[in-house]
């Protein structure tokens, strides 16, 4: 039953961030995509993967729908090497944000749509630089907000 308050925590908190108006690309995303499998394990990582094609079936899919999953869950995946500190933990988000703004623009490149050259790649990565400021900014609030509810609960359910 716990698992089921879990997924609906998770999938509420990923929803919200995603159908609340917000600039492009500030989203819980890819604070969760980190910050479920460090708390949780990564069992739960697909929580996060089934919660985002949820959302996405509502949103709408894109063409490079299978490098944003993708970069969701290697994101996942390196996140058992940040665990040790807040400091660490808060560099592997920011790692996350990173992966995601290399793995999804490389898919935006593969489209097509800056042309299949040095000169296109180089552009559709310059061009998406605004849209990694937000993921960042993002990643950064949303990780001091799941840092802050985790050591609060934590400390509630050890003074109990």
């Amino acid at each position: 039953m716990k698992q089921i308050y879990y997924f609906l925590g998770i999938f509420l908190a990923l929803a919200i961030s995603r159908f609340i108006p917000h600039p492009p690309n500030f989203t819980s995303l890819i604070a969760l995509s980190f910050y479920v499998p460090v708390i949780f394990g990564i069992r739960y990582m697909p929580v996060v993967l089934i919660s985002f094609v949820l959302t996405d079936l509502i949103i709408g899919f894109h063409s490079i729908l299978f490098f944003t999953w993708g970069s969701v869950i290697l994101i996942g995946l390196i996140s058992k090497f940040f665990t040790k500190s807040l400091l660490k933990r808060l560099v592997g988000a920011l790692s996350g944000a990173c992966i995601f703004f290399l793995v999804t623009n490389f898919g935006v490149w593969t489209t097509g749509s800056y042309g299949f050259s040095f000169e296109g790649f180089i552009a559709c990565y310059t061009l998406a630089l605004p849209f990694f400021a937000y993921s960042a900014i993002s990643t950064l609030i949303f990780s001091v907000v799941i840092e802050t509810v985790y050591k609060f609960a934590k400390f509630n359910f050890k003074n109990i």
